[in-house]
């Protein structure tokens, strides 16, 4: 297996999750089939609580921006007001959900409602995150050549604090530094990389990125970071020109450090 010299001014990894930390079957096999699953179950059981009154909100506000925007969407829009039809509300934020899910979409509205879903599935035992065998050991490592690492992903930071507190390795979020998601940025946005180089407090030449979407590798690359592009079974597979562009891994355990301890 080849290995990859990370540059010597590398002081910080930034992480994705989907299809690089983890399985991409795990998310598209189980954490979005748990939501499409027990969805209307949730939304009925904590229909009055506030943290639930503030999902749909937010669904509701995605709606409008989408409208605004003359984004197809389904025609209704999500109801949460005091004395409407409770049942017509759900139906209606539950339609909402499973549209934006269908389509792929990424809004905050969206993965803030999966991320308390998924928490209370973590908690209680039903979900279990996974985590490919050679993350751990690599992430140690690079701690102890006192590296820092952070993870930014399109699921909430929440979503992404559970997959990693609740993992099939355990408890293993005293291993990463910080969280990012999208409300930093669009993944495919250079803008947003360097604002986490900004947040992080460094260059962006001093953060290697790994991910294994090529679109966001070319954003970081754009903001400055140096970027591995992560091949694992069941990924998208990359075309000849990418494989001869990008440095290419298959495991962590490839990238091998220059720096002095």
């Amino acid at each position: 297996m080849a290995t990859i010299s990370v540059p010597e001014r590398i002081s910080v990894f930034l992480l994705d999750i989907e299809g690089t930390t983890t399985p991409i079957t795990f998310v598209k096999d189980v954490l979005f089939p748990y939501i499409r699953e027990h969805l209307e179950d949730y939304l009925h059981a904590h229909w009055e609580e506030d943290e639930c009154k503030q999902d749909v909100h937010l669904l509701k506000k995605q709606v409008e921006e989408d409208l605004k925007q003359n984004r197809v969407c389904p025609v209704h829009t999500v109801d949460q007001t005091a004395h409407t039809d409770e049942e017509k509300a759900i139906r209606e934020a539950v339609d909402n959900v499973l549209w934006q899910m269908a389509a792929d979409r990424k809004t905050t509205a969206l993965k803030q409602l999966q991320g308390h879903m998924w928490r209370s599935a973590y908690t209680a035992g039903k979900i279990r995150g996974e985590v490919y065998q050679d993350v751990v050991p690599a992430i140690r490592r690079w701690r102890r050549h006192g590296l820092k690492v952070y993870i930014y992903s399109s699921g909430s930071t929440e979503a992404q604090k559970l997959l990693f507190g609740y993992s099939v390795e355990g408890d293993v979020l005293d291993l990463f530094d910080g969280h990012f998601d999208t409300n930093v940025g669009a993944k495919v946005e250079s803008k947003s990389y360097e604002r986490i180089a900004e947040r992080v407090g460094c260059l962006p030449e001093d953060i290697m990125f790994l991910t294994d979407v090529t679109r966001e590798a070319k954003a970081a690359e754009d903001a400055g970071l140096n970027v591995a592009v992560v091949v694992r079974p069941g990924n998208m597979e990359l075309t000849e020109e990418e494989r001869s562009h990008y440095r290419i891994i298959t495991s962590f355990s490839q990238l091998e450090l220059t720096r002095s301890t």
